[in-house]
């Protein structure tokens, strides 16, 4: 799928998501503070980019996600946080990168608001992971995530309560969470 068929993800009049859109029991505090992120959803040869995240990470350790993180004081934005970071996690060159737009945001359980940042790469990229954060690149056909049948609810004791989420297994590769609900909604978006 090329960049003309990803950017109707765009045209889709879906709204944010967030790791509580399978649980309506849960009630969200009103006024509550959610730091910023974004995270690159970079396609490359009709695949999507994943990592898999360092054993040695305090937070999320060998979860498999997005390239991304935190939005920095020195960050322009969204893109160019998410572009930083795919560099800085994957060595992506940004000029690889044909930024195709914005996703709405996807509100996390720990507590961010996360921007996809949807992209087509351009040219032959070979990934550096990151040792630090990093402990794998590889990839997954977009026909593979763009199939809602792919996709099921799974749930797990999370603070003494029941938790719902989406879960696109692929091989050897446990993708859940955010990063399936991220991919659950780009798959809504295009599939007709």
């Amino acid at each position: 799928m090329g960049p003309e068929a990803l950017r109707r993800a765009f045209d889709a009049r879906t709204g944010a998501s967030s790791d509580f859109d399978l649980n309506p029991g849960v009630h969200l505090p009103p006024g509550r503070r959610l730091r910023q992120a974004a995270v690159l959803v970079a396609v490359a040869d009709g695949r999507v980019i994943l990592t898999k995240r360092s054993s040695r990470l305090k937070q999320h350790p060998g979860q498999i996600a997005f390239p991304g993180g935190k939005i920095d004081a020195g960050d322009a934005d969204a893109v160019a946080a998410a572009l930083r970071e795919a560099h800085e996690e994957i060595g992506l060159p940004p000029d690889l990168v044909e930024i195709l737009g914005s996703l709405p945001p996807h509100e996390t359980v720990t507590g961010f608001s996360v921007t996809p940042v949807l992209a087509h790469l351009r040219g032959g990229f070979v990934p550096v992971p990151e040792p630090g954060e990093v402990e794998e690149v590889f990839s997954v056909p977009l026909s593979f995530v763009l199939d809602p049948a792919n996709f099921r609810v799974e749930r797990r004791r999370w603070l003494g309560e029941w938790r719902r989420y989406y879960a696109v297994p692929y091989g050897p590769y446990y993708i859940w969470g955010a990063t399936a609900r991220i991919l659950r909604g780009l798959a809504d978006r295009l599939t007709p």
